[in-house]
């Protein structure tokens, strides 16, 4: 049978075929069809003759054709044809499905559906013939009759997609369906649905099915949709991620969920790639992404950036299109992500209305912690992502030394964490992938090198945190070494940071330590000094980083080295005789330098004590090249005087005196390297080497006593300096005097600190003390005396004291602390100086200044942080009791000498350490305050119980007492500069107490009280205490009323415009009088109303953002978009309203006082602009949200009534009060001419914000019009136009004043209608007589 039907089939003609074809049921076709395709036999031959003898125009025709198709579909489902065979006959069915008739089509279609809801479909290969189907169908043009009605081929083509988008896909077909529909032409309805009906899918299914669906998706958006198959992919992996950290957190499924997270995280891998592949084929797609997450930044940028988002971002980077983009994008996110973080931690108020979200940062970081599982894609993009923001949010300017951020301190702050952020991207990037490692380090270093104008520190952190993470596997690493040969031409500072961070790769690899000596041996020899100075900032860091054999134990010394960082000795080689050879060596090399230049010499005595301290064994060399340069400027016969020979240390060169030997660091670094030797190194050692060390050190006490008694016995004439010597810095003589100058009190100073390091409390011995000092102080009072008349500013030489801060904080606790009888009498001498202990807190307020300055003190041990905190801690509590114990009213009673106290100097000075505490060690806060507990009665478990608010409430409340103590004194009696101290003591203190403690309560009450019952004039010490009260109030709630209310107090204290007017007299605040009202409390309020405007700014932006979203998701996915609601939205409009309803209140009281003329009428005007910018933003984000069914709160109406009657038409009368100010000004004569000018110029400059004003009022007029026309209410019924802004032609008068060409002027000025149109002008010729 099968054999006739092909060859008839190879007839000419088809009627016998037809008629041959007609004679056999059905069924028995279908069975042949059947039985010859599982065999295999040219079923493809028996196919087409079958369609060439059922042509379509007759009805057996088409109905057999219909069997044939359900025969075949059901043969290719059953599973049982070979791939080939199948294959053939798909392709055989798709090429005759255009001849079908449309009801069969309609048909067949409908089979489909039906397989596919009731799950019939075996293995899914059928499904290639749908879309060939569906597209067929939407061609037919004639009316195809089905259950609802009569439809054409493509409305019935739009059902059919409608029914498969409805019912229930089975899991295993999914990818085959939405393969399908990318060869069917879709209208964008039907792509949503599908596109929709495909993302409904995902949770659905297996994580490993979803890389291939994605892929297919894709595939699919070229058709379009692309933004909602992004947002889809992207909130899907949001939420999944979401879910993973929450499960992680729970300790119990932690185990569970270990395994799950590394496919979840491969899986996500795949998919990004499928996505920057299908963006490399269509750029359309990219530009999406980037338009999707732009648009969800300005609203809750959390659900738009996620960790996914993220990586897929970085992952587009590869793409040069898009690099700059996405990284702008990528920057513009993490500094608004911390903007946002300020400004939530600064206001109660906001945090209230918005939750905490989690940083962009932390996202960023969890990508990098992700990237391990094979994100290669992503690796680079987070390496330029680092490097972008450690160079565009790192330090820009250096001061002192030391790195300097500038700008407002909420830029600043934002500044640094980015920067910080970019750190700490790249370090564990870093740690977690080896094969970036090289190019990481490569680049950290190259910044290193050619940036040296700019500050680096922030590069040189990294380096430090990278080497100390991995110092064996980079000591094969060229570029550490290559960056040496570098050392010669860079700053010094940036020396001795470098060599400080790889300092633990030096003790690991003999070949980086052996060309780093190379290096520094050359540059020894160097001609430039930087060079020379690199070469001893680098051999004494060697010296203090390589133990030898023998040494004290490191927990003796003053540098003991970190867990993190790898022992010495990792090398057998380098063992500690051999690291004796080596420090030997580079000591004889040091030594060569002590015949250069001043700054080379002071490098070295700065450096050889904390080398004692790390290498005791080195001690013998150290000390006999110390005495060996004292002995060149020792007078050895013991009646000559002075003692020095201070000639030699100043160099002359033809007109040029420069300072050869700084003797007095010479001499403070054999004083402290004695001190150190003597108490540590002499009482250890036997035998003849320690006889011969003892000899040594016996040598050079007797040496030092010399100076001290010879130093005192010297008078001004002896050092060839006396009051009528010339200390001026033009002349030669004047330069070499200043010098000499300087070196003697250096000298004493540190004669000072060894008298009484070795004194034991001698009463002799402190004479001597005060005999220096007040040698010292000659000099002191001479240089101080020129430099005052010269009016020339004299070197910081004279105001770096040699002191150490450990001898500073020993001699203070001395002079005020030491009660033990035995040292009564001693101690009486000193104390008996006023000036001594005057000179003692001074330089201890200095060394605290030099900390916050430079981050570092001079002297012994001022880089080590552990012995500073120490020392602060010891000063500060001395100070403290000091203060409280003889306050500065009970010691300025009976002084006669002028200048400050020594209670307002400690108090000066308790400002500084606090200051500095918090600055530098805000992690041992708790230490601190602990420290300063005079009393230490505390036990050991009560300490523990005791938190940092209420430490620091003990403390504040000492200064609370003295600053009531202060007020309650008589009006002369009021010291300003001890208020203002306490007050500045009081703001650091206070930012300690946790807000939402009864302490930080007590404390805000307090500081009310303060304001509201004490009145002062002293215009600087309210302006303190009103910025104290605004720093805490803003922490417990908005302060708004606490404005409305000051506002009345200064409308009460200056009077009204009209001057007709009486005003009642508020009393809310006695600090506001007339002396503080203008401009000291004016300009704060002010400032402050500026904050809460830009707060509500913010909210308002963050609310419009959400309403955003929603109509994006809505368009995205209208299904999820109407079950979220935004419930906080409500709660916010309320909050900006009464915010804005009670700043309009504000505005109200100061718009209608007689401010002076100056910055209070200028920062008014301009703070105008700003509110009704804030409103017109407001009525703006209720144009957006009218037309939903919520329309406009009647609050909204409210709000708009009162800036109507109550701000907009005072705006115009104060507007015009301005300008009759200026109108008003009376004619100058001509010795007045210069100080009119001066006027007239602030005149100006105050209605200069005028047009701005005026402008910023219209357009809030103008959207509110536009709000009455959308929400059908009429809001300009509270408006009134105001008549000093309308105008019109009048006909009559208009051709008076042609007639009248020589009075047009006078008309003019002379015309009562205060009109825009008339001021300008009168603005532009007033410029032209000032002119």
């Amino acid at each position: 049978m099968d054999l006739k039907i092909l060859s008839l089939a190879t007839d000419k003609t088809t009627d016998k075929l037809q008629e041959f074809l007609q004679t056999l049921k059905t069924d028995d076709l279908t069975d042949l069809l059947q039985s010859q395709a599982v065999k295999g036999r040219a079923v493809g031959a028996f196919l087409r003759a079958i369609f060439k003898g059922s042509p379509c125009s007759e009805e057996d025709g088409a109905l057999r054709r219909s069997k044939v198709y359900s025969c075949c579909i059901q043969l290719i489902e059953s599973g049982e044809l070979q791939q080939e065979v199948a294959s053939e006959i798909i392709g055989l069915l798709m090429l005759e499905v255009h001849h079908l008739p449309g009801p069969l089509l309609v048909e067949l279609a409908s089979e489909f559906v039906s397989a596919i809801r009731e799950d019939r479909l075996v293995n899914g290969k059928s499904l290639e013939l749908l879309p060939v189907i569906l597209t067929a169908l939407a061609t037919k043009k004639e009316v195809l009759t089905c259950g609802k009605g009569d439809l054409n081929g493509e409305e019935y083509k739009r059902q059919l997609i409608d029914s498969l988008c409805s019912v229930r896909w089975a899991q295993r077909y999914v990818i085959q369906l939405t393969s399908m529909f990318k060869d069917v032409h879709l209208t964008t309805e039907e792509m949503d649905l599908v596109v929709a009906k495909v993302l409904a899918m995902f949770p659905k299914l297996n994580l490993q099915e979803i890389p291939p669906l994605v892929y297919q998706l894709l595939v699919l958006s070229s058709k379009g949709s692309r933004r909602r198959v992004l947002h889809g992919i992207i909130a899907f992996f949001s939420e999944l991620d979401k879910q993973h950290s929450e499960e992680q957190s729970g300790d119990e499924l932690s185990e569970l969920v270990a395994a799950p997270a590394d496919e979840l995280y491969h899986v996500e891998g795949t998919i990004i790639l499928h996505i920057v592949f299908a963006v490399k084929l269509d750029c359309e797609l990219g530009r999406e992404l980037l338009k999707h997450v732009k648009a969800g930044q300005q609203g809750d940028s959390s659900k738009s950036l996620c960790p996914f988002s993220i990586a897929l971002l970085l992952s587009l980077t590869r793409m040069q299109r898009f690099e700059e983009q996405v990284f702008d994008l990528l920057k513009t996110s993490v500094v608004k992500s911390f903007k946002d973080l300020q400004l939530l931690q600064g206001s109660k108020f906001l945090q209230t209305l918005v939750p905490q979200r989690t940083c962009v940062s932390a996202m960023i970081l969890e990508v990098v912690k992700n990237s391990v599982h094979s994100w290669d894609h992503v690796t680079q993009g987070l390496i330029e992502l680092g490097f972008i923001l450690m160079d565009s949010y790192g330090p820009k300017k250096t001061l002192d030394g030391k790195a300097v951020e500038t700008g407002s301190s909420l830029s600043k702050m934002t500044n640094q964490h980015a920067c910080k952020l970019g750190a700490n991207i790249l370090l564990e990037t870093f740690k977690i992938h080896e094969m970036i490692r090289q190019e990481i380090l490569e680049q950290v270093l190259n910044r290193v090198v050619t940036r040296t104008s700019s500050p680096i520190n922030h590069f040189l952190d990294l380096l430090s945190d990278i080497v100390t993470y991995a110092p064996l596997i980079l000591q094969s690493c060229s570029k550490v070494t290559e960056t040496f040969d570098c050392l010669s031409f860079l700053p010094l500072q940036t020396v001795q940071g470098l060599l400080k961070a790889v300092q633990p790769l030096l003790k690991v690899s003999m070949s980086v330590r052996d060309s780093l000596i190379l290096v520094l041996r050359k540059a020894m020899f160097a001609s430039q000094l930087d060079a020379r100075k690199s070469a001893v900032a680098g051999f004494l860091l060697l010296l203090k980083n390589f133990k030898v054999l023998g040494s004290l134990a490191s927990s003796q010394c003053s540098q003991s080295i970190g867990a993190t960082q790898v022992q010495v000795d990792v090398h057998s080689r380098y063992n500690a005789v051999a690291n004796e050879t080596f420090c030997l060596e580079i000591i004889d090399s040091l030594r060569r330098c002590l015949g250069q230049q001043a700054d080379v010499r002071l490098l070295l005595y700065e450096g050889f004590y904390d080398v004692l301290r790390r290498n005791s064994q080195l001690a013998s060399s150290i000390m006999q090249t110390l005495f060996s340069q004292l002995k060149l400027f020792y007078e050895p016969e013991s009646d000559l005087l002075p003692p020095l020979k201070l000639g030699a240390c100043v160099l002359t060169q033809g007109s040029q005196i420069f300072l050869q030997e700084p003797l007095d660091h010479l001499l403070s670094c054999v004083h402290h390297c004695l001190a150190w030797y003597k108490s540590r190194v002499i009482s250890l050692q036997q035998g003849d080497e320690g006889e011969e060390e003892e000899g040594l050190c016996h040598e050079l006490d007797d040496m030092l006593e010399s100076i001290t008694a010879r130093m005192i016995k010297s008078e001004l004439e002896d050092f060839e300096l006396d009051k009528s010597a010339d200390f001026s810095q033009s002349t030669s003589v004047g330069i070499k005097n200043h010098i000499c100058a300087c070196l003697i009190m250096g000298v004493c100073e540190v004669l000072i600190e060894y008298n009484f390091s070795i004194s034991n409390f001698s009463k002799s011995k402190f004479e001597e003390i005060l005999s220096l000092f007040m040698c010292y102080k000659k000099f002191s009072d001479i240089l101080n005396e020129k430099a005052g008349k010269g009016k020339t500013k004299m070197t910081s030489r004279t105001n770096d004291s040699l002191l150490s801060m450990k001898f500073v904080s020993d001699l203070l606790t001395a002079l005020f602390r030491d009660s033990i009888q035995s040292h009564e009498e001693s101690l009486s001498v000193l104390r008996s100086s006023n000036e001594f202990m005057h000179y003692a807190v001074n330089v201890a307020l200095q060394k605290v200044q030099q900390l916050i300055r430079r981050g570092h003190v001079s002297g012994p041990d001022g880089q080590n942080p552990d012995r500073i905190f120490q020392n602060l801690c010891d000063i500060t509590r001395v100070l403290l009791w000091r203060y409280t114990s003889i306050p500065t009213s009970v010691e300025e009673s009976g002084r006669k000498e002028k200048g400050k106290s020594i209670s307002l100097l400690c108090l000066e000075g308790l400002q500084k350490t606090f200051s500095a505490v918090q600055q530098f060690y805000q992690p041992r806060i708790q230490q601190f305050l602990r420290a300063l507990d005079v009393t230490g009665t505390e036990e050991e478990g009560e300490e523990a119980g005791v938190t940092v608010t209420q430490r620091a409430t003990f403390q504040i409340r000492q200064f609370q007492r003295s600053l009531l103590n202060l007020l309650s004194s008589e009006e002369e009696d009021f010291n300003s500069k001890e208020a203002l101290l306490l007050i500045a003591i009081l703001s650091t203190l206070s930012r300690l107490l946790e807000p939402s403690s009864a302490q930080f309560m007590q404390m805000l009450s307090w500081t009310s009280k303060i304001c509201k019952e004490y009145s002062l004039e002293d215009a600087s010490f309210c302006k303190s205490l009103m910025s104290l009260f605004f720093s805490l109030h803003v922490l417990h709630k908005s302060p708004v009323t606490l404005l409305r209310d000051l506002s009345q107090d200064i409308h009460g204290q200056l009077g009204d415009i009209d001057q007709d007017i009486e005003i009642e007299k508020t009393n809310h605040f006695a600090v506001v009088n007339l002396r503080t009202a203008a401009p000291t409390v004016c300009l704060l309020v002010l400032s402050q109303a500026e904050k809460v405007l830009e707060e509500v700014d913010w909210l308002i932006a963050k609310i419009k953002g959400s309403v955003n979203q929603e109509t994006l998701s809505a368009e995205v996915t209208p299904e999820a978009a109407s079950s979220q609601a935004v419930p906080s939205s409500p709660l916010m409009e309320k909050a900006i309203i009464m915010q804005l309803g009670t700043l309009v209140t504000f505005f109200h009281e100061l718009v209608q006082t007689a401010l002076p003329s100056g910055s209070c009428v200028d920062t008014l005007l301009k703070d105008l602009s700003k509110i009704y910018s804030t409103l017109t933003a407001f009525v703006k984000y209720c144009l957006q949200v009218c037309q939903s069914s919520r329309g406009i709160p009647n609050t909204v109406e409210k709000l708009v009534k009162l800036s109507g009657s109550h701000l907009t038409p005072l705006c115009y009368s104060f507007i015009s009060y301005v300008q009759n100010k200026r109108n008003n000004n009376p004619k100058c004569t001509e010795k007045e001419k210069a100080t009119a000018g001066t006027i007239m110029a602030k005149v100006l400059r105050e209605t200069k914000p005028i047009p701005n004003l005026v402008f910023a009022i219209e357009q809030y007029e103008k959207f509110l019009i536009h709000l009455s026309k959308k929400s059908k209410v009429n809001l300009m019924q509270h408006m009134k136009l105001s008549t000093s802004r309308d105008f019109k032609i009048k006909g009559n008068i208009l051709d008076m004043v042609l007639r009248e060409d020589a009075e047009d002027e006078s008309e003019e000025g002379s015309a009562p209608a205060h009109t825009e149109q008339n001021r300008e002008p009168a603005k532009k010729k007033r410029k032209i007589c000032l002119s």
